[in-house]
C-alpha cells in the first residue's frame, strides 16, 4: 500500500469527526491516533493480507486488530456508514425511488458463525440494496442456507438511510407473491421478472419491467468491494467482525463519492 493509498487530509476531514468520542481517565491512553490505525486496517481490508502480516510503518497488527473489534462491537463502523449515507441523502445524492437488492457469496475457508456448513465451501457474503446510482444503502449477512427472498426484510430493516426504498428491484429469485404483498403493505412495489415455471397468473407487466434493465446497478456494486480483497474471501470466523468489513469498504465507497461531488 503506497502513500497515495493512505487516507487523505480531505478524506480524514470527514472521518474524523464521526470517530471521536467521548474519553473518559479510565483505562490506559491511546498511543497511536484513530487515523493511524485506520490506515492500517484499511491496509489489510484491501491487500486481503493477515493481519499479523501489517507492516512495520503501520501501528501494531495487535493494536489495529483490536481497535477494530472494539469498533466492529460499539456499533462505530455502521454508524459512520448511516451518517455518510445520511449526507449524501440531506444533498439529494441517494435515490431511493428505485432500489436494486441482490445477494452475493464468498468462500469461507476457516468456516464461521452463521454458516452452518463445512470450511472451505461458498456461503452468502451479505445481501444489499443499492440506490438508483448503485450507492449501497443496507446491508444484512447471513448463512447461504435461507432463500434470498426470506432476507429482504432482515435487509430492509438494517437500510441506513433516513428514506426508504419506493421501489426494489431483483432477479427471478425475487419473483413471490408473499414478498410482493408483504412489500406492497410497507409502501414498497416489487419489481422482479416471472419466473419460467410460474404457474399462477402473471402480476406485472412490461413498463414495470423496463426498470429491470438497470439492474446492473447492483451488480457494479458487487465489483467495487472486490478492490477490498479481504471481503472476496472470508477468513474471519466471527460474523460481526466480518460484517464490519464490509460496512468499512461501503464507508469508503460513499466517501469517495462525497468528495467526487465536493460536498
Amino acid at each position: 500500500m503506497s502513500k497515495a493509498e493512505m487516507l487523505t487530509d480531505e478524506q480524514w476531514a470527514i472521518l474524523e469527526p464521526l470517530f471521536q468520542e467521548e474519553r473518559t481517565g479510565a483505562g490506559r491512553p491511546q498511543v497511536h491516533t484513530d487515523r493511524e490505525v485506520l490506515n492500517g486496517i484499511l491496509w489489510v481490508l484491501r491487500t486481503g493480507a493477515a493481519w499479523m502480516d501489517l507492516p512495520g510503518r503501520f501501528p501494531s497488527s495487535s493494536t489495529c486488530y483490536r481497535r477494530f473489534s472494539k469498533w466492529v462491537k460499539d456499533g462505530r463502523l455502521k454508524k459512520i456508514l448511516e451518517a455518510l449515507a445520511r449526507h449524501l441523502e440531506d444533498k439529494e445524492l441517494i435515490d431511493l425511488e428505485k432500489c436494486f437488492i441482490d445477494g452475493s457469496f464468498v468462500v469461507a475457508k476457516k468456516g464461521g458463525q452463521k454458516l452452518e456448513r463445512p470450511s472451505g465451501t461458498k456461503v452468502r457474503s451479505s445481501m444489499v440494496i443499492a440506490d438508483a446510482s448503485g450507492l449501497p444503502v443496507a446491508l444484512h449477512t447471513d448463512s447461504a442456507n435461507p432463500h434470498e427472498i426470506k432476507l429482504v426484510q432482515a435487509t430492509l430493516n438494517a437500510i441506513v438511510t433516513v428514506g426508504r426504498p419506493r421501489r426494489i428491484v431483483g432477479d427471478r429469485a425475487y419473483d413471490s407473491d408473499p414478498l410482493d404483498e408483504a412489500l406492497a403493505g410497507q409502501g414498497i412495489e416489487l419489481v422482479a421478472p416471472h419466473r419460467k415455471n410460474r404457474k399462477k397468473a402473471p402480476t406485472q407487466d412490461g413498463r414495470m419491467l423496463s426498470r429491470y434493465k438497470r439492474r446492473w446497478k447492483i451488480e457494479c456494486l458487487f465489483a467495487w468491494p472486490n478492490k477490498f480483497r479481504k471481503v472476496i474471501t472470508r477468513w474471519e470466523l466471527c460474523a460481526e467482525r466480518y460484517r464490519g468489513l464490509v460496512y468499512l469498504a461501503f464507508c469508503m465507497i460513499l466517501l469517495r463519492r462525497i468528495i467526487r461531488s465536493g460536498l
